[in-house]
């Protein structure tokens, strides 16, 4: 199994919308391990490990969105999995 890290940010209107809730059910259904959480900014910011296709439809199912959000970007960056993330959870703003 080819594990990968991705690290994702992401821009527009993505708070106060179920975003992280979504990407949270999204890591759980994919058995990712890593965190979603708001940024104060106004981004969200995921860092996600497992097998690089679950990672790719993650981000596929990110760039869609929960219904009422609005993604304009998703930065990403592809790196080794380093296998020390919890079971996906959901992280406070930061």
């Amino acid at each position: 199994m080819d594990e990968k890290r991705v690290h994702l940010t992401i821009s527009g209107r993505v708070q106060g919308v179920g975003f992280r809730y979504f990407t949270y059910m999204n890591g759980i259904n994919r058995h990712l391990h890593g965190w979603v959480r708001n940024r104060i900014n106004g981004n969200v910011e995921v860092l996600a490990e497992g097998p690089q296709d679950q990672l790719t439809a993650l981000i596929r199912e990110i760039r869609k969105g929960p219904e009422m959000a609005q993604v304009l970007d998703v930065d990403l960056e592809w790196s080794e999995a380093q296998a020390y993330l919890p079971p996906f959870t959901i992280l406070n703003t930061k």
